[in-house]
C-alpha cells in the first residue's frame, strides 16, 4: 500500500493534543450532585453505560484518522518494475508448396509443421514471432508480434494452395529479411522449413543467405521428409489415389544457407525428429533483455472512507440514545 499524497499524514500528529485535552477535560470535569459520603454508593454495581462512556471519542479519534488516510489517497502497489526476460525476434519461414501434403509424417508434413511450430510458440511467451509462407511466391501471414493469440489462430490457417505452386526458398527466405531488417533486437533469427529444392524464384537461396548474414540474422534450416519416398495424395476422379514421390530435399543448399548465417542445418524425419529440431533450436536461442513492466494502480480509499462513515454514523446513535445527557 502507498500514498499519493502522503503529506496528508502529518495530520495524524494533531490527534496528540486533542486526545490530551480530552482526557484533561475529563479530569477536571466536576461533578453535577453532590453528596456528603459516597460510602453507601461503593458496592453499586456499575451499569454497562460505564463501559461505554469513552466509545463516542474513541469512534471519533478513529474516524479521523480513516478520514486523513482518504486525503492521502492509498494505492495497491503497482509500479514499474524493472526485469530480466529472455526474448529474440524470430520469423517462421514455411514451405507451403503442396508437397508438403505428402504423408510421411503424420497426417502430413505440413499439419505437423503446424502442430510443432505452435508448441514452439507457445514455449517462448517473450518473443516477437512472425510467420512467412512460400510455395512458388512468398508473403508474409503475420508480421512479428508478441500477441502469440493471434498468431497461432493464422497458423492454424495455413494450408496448401494458397499461392501459385513451386519452391521459392531464396523468396521465402527474403521475405522474412524484410520483416526483420529493422528490427532493434540484439538477436534475429529465420527457422526455414522446406521438403523440396528451389526451382521458382527471382532470388536465389545463396544471394537470400548473403542478405540475411549482411543484417546478422542468423537462419536455421530444416529439411523435412523420410529418406527414400513419400506417399502422396493424389486426386483421381472423386477418389484420392496414393503414390510414392520420391523425397528430394537439398540438403547441400539448406546446409550452405545455414553456414552463411552461422545458424544450423537440421533433417526431421518423422514428428518425434521434427519436434526434437525445434526443441534444439529453442535451447540454441536464448538472449537476455532488460524490460520494463508496468501495472496500473488503484485507488483503495474507498474501503477507509465507508469504515470513517460507519464510526462517525455508530457514535451519533450512542450519543443520543444510550448515552444520552439531560441537560
Amino acid at each position: 500500500m502507498v500514498f499519493a499524497n502522503i503529506g496528508y499524514l502529518f495530520l495524524l500528529i494533531l490527534l496528540v493534543p486533542y486526545i490530551i485535552w480530552y482526557i484533561m477535560k475529563r479530569k477536571n470535569n466536576e461533578a453535577t450532585l453532590q453528596i456528603s459520603d459516597a460510602r453507601v454508593y461503593a458496592h453499586t454495581p456499575k451499569s454497562y453505560k460505564n463501559y461505554l462512556l469513552h466509545v463516542p471519542f474513541i469512534l471519533r479519534i478513529i474516524a479521523l484518522i480513516l478520514v486523513i488516510l482518504v486525503l492521502a489517497r492509498p494505492q495497491t502497489t503497482d509500479s514499474w518494475q524493472n526485469s530480466e526476460i529472455e526474448g529474440i525476434d524470430i520469423m517462421l519461414a514455411v514451405d507451403v508448396s503442396t508437397s508438403m501434403l505428402a504423408e510421411d509424417l503424420k497426417p502430413n508434413r505440413l499439419e505437423a509443421a503446424k502442430e510443432v511450430a505452435a508448441e514452439f510458440v507457445n514455449g517462448r511467451p517473450n518473443d516477437n514471432i512472425g510467420i512467412t509462407l512460400f510455395a512458388g511466391e512468398s508473403f508474409t501471414q503475420c508480421p512479428l508480434t508478441v500477441d502469440h493469440a493471434v498468431l497461432l489462430n493464422l497458423i492454424k490457417d495455413v494450408k496448401c494452395g494458397l499461392v501459385e505452386d513451386g519452391t521459392a526458398v531464396g523468396m521465402g527466405i527474403a521475405n522474412a529479411i524484410t520483416r526483420l531488417k529493422d528490427s532493434k533486437a540484439k538477436s534475429k533469427v529465420i527457422i526455414l522449413l522446406t521438403d523440396g529444392t528451389n526451382n521458382r524464384g527471382d532470388i536465389s537461396p545463396l544471394t537470400a543467405a548473403e542478405m540475411a548474414k549482411s543484417f546478422g540474422i542468423r537462419v536455421y534450416t530444416i529439411g523435412v521428409g523420410t529418406n527414400g519416398t513419400a506417399p502422396y495424395p493424389y486426386p483421381i476422379g472423386g477418389t484420392v489415389q496414393y503414390i510414392n514421390m520420391p523425397v528430394e530435399i537439398d540438403e547441400k543448399t539448406l546446409t550452405q544457407i545455414a553456414g552463411i548465417t552461422e545458424g544450423n542445418y537440421f533433417r526431421a524425419t518423422s514428428n518425434s525428429k521434427l519436434k526434437e529440431v525445434y526443441e534444439e533450436i529453442d535451447k540454441l536461442e536464448k538472449t537476455k533483455l532488460n524490460v520494463k513492466q508496468y501495472s496500473k494502480r488503484q485507488e483503495e480509499y474507498q474501503w477507509f472512507a465507508l469504515a470513517a462513515f460507519l464510526c462517525i454514523l455508530l457514535e451519533v446513535l450512542l450519543r443520543n440514545s444510550v448515552l444520552k445527557k439531560i441537560p
